[in-house]
């Protein structure tokens, strides 16, 4: 039963690695907020008007925090990186999100991690940087921050996620989140980024892609996981998105795959093996 939840929650990674590759190569550039909103805000609106559940009591505070964190400054710092470092420095930085979560649901939550799930998540960051970073990778400050922020966000959020409990089913959950993280997004994406030119059919379907498949369906994924599995490691799984994005890469724009990358897979696919066996404790 455990492999097949940790199965299913690893399809949510392996599709945010696609972003990457469809941002850099369909996407229209510079707007990585306005990318953000149209990826979750539709998607969240119509699963949305399909279950018609909205939260009650707390829960409207809780949603307004969860899909600030989750979705709006996650997604936000995800496309600013994408669009501004080159060479999958983004993922090498996200990387540290596993750390994060083990550290924040120690507090938050009385998981206290074992040395061996901290070592995993150092393993794990190692094994990004080798498969991603190359010696042409850039260093934007801009988005060096951003990435940084985009991971602390999501491991906050996740942490948060496993005090408070959910009392809905994950679709209802998420698209609160999905909801609330649009809201907040659209107004800054009209305030400070230029309305979107005509669109191409191949740039409307990588928008219905980005947010049908990789946030309607893969965020469900991912806090059903979260529910089900130690915080530890779903966010251990969260390191296949670099394995992905390198994959896609390679298979769609020709770039190479050398021995660090197999290397980096390896070390990336050991982290998630060792975070999965050394769990955490109460």
């Amino acid at each position: 039963m455990t492999i097949r939840h940790i199965l299913v929650t690893a399809l949510a990674p392996l599709v945010w690695g696609s972003t990457y590759v469809v941002t850099t190569s369909i996407l229209p550039p510079d707007r990585p907020i306005t990318a953000a909103c149209l990826r979750v805000l539709p998607v969240g609106l119509l699963m949305l008007a399909w279950h018609r559940h909205l939260p009650r009591g707390a829960w409207w505070g809780r949603a307004l925090v969860l899909g600030a964190l989750n979705i709006a400054l996650f997604q936000a710092a995800l496309f600013a990186a994408a669009y501004r470092l080159p060479g999958g420095v983004a993922a090498t930085l996200g990387a540290i999100q596993p750390l994060l979560v083990a550290l924040l649901a120690w507090p938050l939550v009385g998981l206290k991690p074992r040395p061996l799930v901290l070592a995993a998540g150092l393993l794990g960051m190692a094994g990004v940087a080798a498969l991603v970073l190359t010696p042409a990778a850039a260093l934007d400050g801009f988005g060096v921050a951003a990435a940084l922020g985009g991971a602390a966000c999501m491991a906050l959020g996740m942490a948060l996620t496993l005090r408070w409990r959910p009392p809905v089913s994950m679709l209802v959950f998420t698209s609160w989140q999905l909801v609330v993280g649009g809201v907040l997004l659209a107004p800054v994406a009209l305030w400070l980024e230029p309305s979107l030119p005509p669109l191409s059919l191949s740039q409307v379907a990588a928008y219905a892609y980005l947010g049908l498949v990789g946030a309607g369906i893969a965020y469900v994924l991912w806090f059903r996981g979260l529910t089900l599995l130690p915080p530890t490691t779903v966010s251990a799984l969260g390191l296949l998105s670099p394995v992905s994005a390198t994959v896609l890469g390679w298979a769609l724009a020709g770039q190479g795959l050398g021995v660090w990358q197999g290397a980096g897979a390896v070390l990336v696919l050991a982290s998630v093996w060792l975070t999965q066996k050394g769990g955490a404790r109460k």
